[in-house]
Parts: C-alpha cells; sequence; structure tokens
C-alpha cells in the first residue's frame, strides 16, 4: 500500500513505475550540492539528509537544528521541478522532503514518502485549522484547486482526503500566499484588493520586462490568473483546467512570447532578486523573500494584494519511503524542532507563516507580531533574515493581517488532472 508505514518493501516502487509517474524528470535540472556541516560529530551520530528548495533549506536553519538536536543534517537545495524529479524516482536518496503540498498526490502516490503519525508530532493540537479544516475565518474563501485539508489526512484505503485519522502525508508547517512583485519606480503603486490584479503581468505597457516563475504547478496558475483578469478567456474551474483551456490559454500566451513579452522565467528566489536588481524586469511573479531581500538592497518592490486573490501554497515536510530506524527518529525530532518557536520566527523575518504562529510569538519582537501577522504598521524598522532593514517604519504588510491575506486564496498551488498535459504546454511555451 503506497505511503504506509507498514510494508515497506511494497513501497519501493520499481524504477520504471516511479519513472513513469514523474514526467517532469524529462526537464531541466538545477543541482545543487548539498553543505557540508563545520562541525565535527561522532562517528555514531545520526546524519538527517534533507531534499527540498532554497526557500527553506537555508543555512542559518541548519545550524541552529544541528545545535538543538545534535545531529547532523544535510541540505540539498534545487529548483523546485528538480526536487520533486529526485524525490519521486530515488526515495533511498534522501530522508526528509520539504516543497509545496502540490507534489503530494505525486509522491504519495509514487510510494516515495511514507504516513507521519501525528501522536508523534509534540505540538500537533496547536496547529491551526488551516490544515484541519481549511478555514481561517468563516468567510473565507476555500480556493481552488488543492487545498492543504484535502489531500493531508491518509485514508483508511491509503488514497488522501479530508477526514483525519492520526496518519497524515506531510507536516504542516510553512506556508504564505504569493502573487507578483513590481518596482514602485517604474510601475505606479496600486490599492491592495481594488487595484492591483493579476492582469498587470500580461498588461503591454510592461512588455518586455516581465518575469514568470518557470515551475509548471505554480507559473500556470499566474498566467492563468492573468489571462481571466484580463478578459482574454474564462475557466469552469482554475484548479482543474481542461485540455480545451490549455489549449486556448497557451494560444494566447505563444502570441505574447513570440512579441517578447516575457524577459525570462526564473527557478529559484536568488534568480528572481537578481531579474529584479539588474531592472531587466519590473514586474515579475515572486515570492516572499525576494521582496523582502530586495527591499533590503533598496530596491522600492512592492508585493502585490490582487484583487482577483491571492495563489495559495502550503509547506510540506515528508517522510520517505526508505527512512527507518534511529534516521526515522531523528526526522521526527526535526519535524518537532521546527514546530517548537524559533524556526517560526525567523522565517516570519521573510514574510512567511508557521502553522503554530503562537508558539513563535515568544521568539519575535511585538513589533515583528504586529507587522508579520497582525498586519500593524511596523513601530520600528525590521531586519529580515539576512540582517538587513527589509521593513521600514510605519510600512504596512500588503494584504494585511495572517488571517485576511490566507482568507484571499484564488487557488492554490495543484497538481490537476491534466497535469501530465500541462507539463508539455508549458515546455513548449518556455522553449518557444
Amino acid at each position: 500500500m503506497f505511503g504506509s508505514e507498514k510494508n515497506t518493501d511494497s513501497n519501493v516502487v520499481d524504477k520504471s513505475k516511479r519513472k513513469s509517474i514523474a514526467t517532469i524528470a524529462k526537464f531541466g535540472v538545477a543541482a545543487c550540492a548539498a553543505v557540508k556541516a563545520p562541525y565535527v560529530f561522532a562517528k555514531n551520530t545520526t546524519t538527517l539528509r534533507v531534499l527540498g528548495t532554497h526557500v527553506t533549506l537555508q543555512e542559518e536553519l541548519r545550524e541552529r537544528a544541528m545545535k538543538d538536536l545534535g545531529i547532523e543534517v544535510l541540505f540539498e537545495p534545487k529548483g523546485s521541478a528538480a526536487v520533486l524529479q529526485k524525490a519521486t524516482v530515488y526515495p533511498e536518496s534522501f530522508d526528509l522532503y520539504e516543497q509545496w503540498s502540490n507534489s503530494i498526490n505525486v509522491l504519495w502516490h509514487s510510494g516515495s514518502i511514507q504516513a507521519i503519525e501525528t501522536n508523534r508530532i509534540t505540538n500537533w493540537n496547536e496547529i491551526n485549522d488551516l490544515t484541519k479544516t481549511g478555514k481561517l475565518t468563516e468567510d473565507a474563501r476555500m480556493g481552488a484547486g488543492d487545498a492543504p485539508y484535502k489531500i493531508i489526512n491518509v485514508q483508511r484505503d491509503d488514497e488522501l482526503g479530508s477526514v483525519q485519522t492520526g496518519r497524515v502525508s506531510f507536516l504542516p508547517y510553512v506556508h504564505n500566499v504569493d502573487s507578483f512583485g513590481y518596482n514602485t519606480n517604474v510601475v505606479d503603486k496600486g490599492g491592495p484588493y481594488e487595484t492591483e490584479s493579476w492582469g498587470w503581468l500580461l498588461d503591454e505597457k510592461f512588455s518586455g520586462k516581465v518575469g514568470i516563475v518557470n515551475a509548471p504547478t505554480i507559473g500556470i496558475f499566474d498566467l492563468a490568473l492573468a489571462a481571466q483578469a484580463q478578459g482574454l478567456m474564462t475557466f469552469k474551474d482554475i484548479g482543474s483546467m481542461t485540455k480545451q483551456e490549455l489549449d486556448q490559454l497557451f494560444s494566447i500566451l505563444m502570441k505574447y512570447k513570440k512579441r517578447g513579452h516575457f524577459s525570462g522565467f526564473w527557478t529559484s528566489v536568488p534568480e528572481s532578486v537578481d531579474f529584479m536588481s539588474s531592472n531587466r524586469v519590473v514586474i515579475e511573479s515572486m515570492f516572499s523573500p525576494a521582496v523582502s531581500t530586495l527591499n533590503g538592497q533598496k530596491v522600492p518592490v512592492t508585493y502585490a494584494a490582487p484583487k482577483e486573490g491571492y495563489r495559495g501554497w502550503h509547506g510540506v515536510m515528508c517522510l520517505s519511503s526508505s527512512t527507518q530506524g534511529k534516521v526515522k527518529d531523528a526526522a521526527y525530532e526535526y519535524m518537532n524542532w521546527w514546530l517548537s518557536g524559533w524556526p517560526g520566527a525567523f522565517i516570519a523575518r521573510q514574510g512567511y507563516y508557521i502553522s503554530n504562529p503562537q508558539r513563535s510569538q515568544q521568539f519575535m519582537a511585538q513589533a515583528e507580531w504586529d507587522y508579520w501577522y497582525q498586519g500593524k504598521p511596523a513601530a520600528v524598522d525590521l531586519r529580515g533574515t539576512d540582517g538587513r532593514v527589509s521593513v521600514r517604519k510605519g510600512d504596512i504588510r500588503t494584504g494585511g493581517s495572517y488571517e485576511k491575506r490566507l482568507s484571499n486564496v484564488a487557488v492554490w498551488n495543484t497538481v490537476m488532472p491534466t497535469y501530465e498535459y500541462s507539463l508539455q504546454k508549458w515546455y513548449e511555451f518556455i522553449s518557444a
């Protein structure tokens, strides 16, 4: 049974089957070597291998985890497509996987990950309702696509669903809403939820200065939301596009591309920062850490709160189906560490949320908590994770409070039923 902690031998899917599932493996891989630990550990020290993206695999987090847990932690950061490819095909190459919830269905059905027992997660009861019921507030928009609560629980038939069983496919931890960033030296500043619009990504006045994230399960929604906002087409269900809708969408996008509308497609947060800081683009798909970094460099980038709603994402921490014994115990320790307070406070300074925020509040200055979570004006200058001032006194976080932002999700990052077809269309588009 795929994903079960029992009968783990049956989880080791033969390579040919994994390869057929991981269609994404056909395409480009930008790998980074694991960072070597600066500590000298005893030979019997447990080593935990974490595969993920640059978003959470940051050196400060690795150093702190090793110090707090007394284990050796090896990070292997890659681009999102490369991470999913490697995890799907080679579950024996990692112990924990960190990425986004839109990768869960692919990983689960490939047998690459095993269930996590919630009774081994110390602060499980502190995790808020976003992944348990789908709503932080009564009037929240649920958002189309793979809302995390729909795919977190391992059902009795080993499928994924919303009924809580005490076994989950991922640990809910880091999450946020994404949109686009724009340089206010060039682009007129808009109003959150009023005039800022995904349609700006396809506005002709920014032609040649637009960047898009090169991740087919993410960038496709940025552009679909943009096309819909511009009135170029509509979708019956934007979280589950049909082949006909994909054909229409990419026919529209191809015309833009041939006119040179898009300056480039980035694959990592540092690359997106370079796009904007070098003036290659004035508007682009963006993740929160990039905005924080650019503001720290005094590049006036605003992170939009689109009137159509955000594209939501939820970080997932998954346990490899090959991880057993003392390494598995260490993996649980590491997962519990992530919900212990300090890590959540650290990532808040780059604009990300944690699933049990109240525990992280004690590790944050009041001014930080008020700005990042409550949507209040910054009482003082605030520094990002790089130590630079990323928020100026008096600034208000675009989109407002945690509850308001997460209650305005238009669509979640999703692997659609037409996933393989969308991959084909995406790579035809970016390579044209």
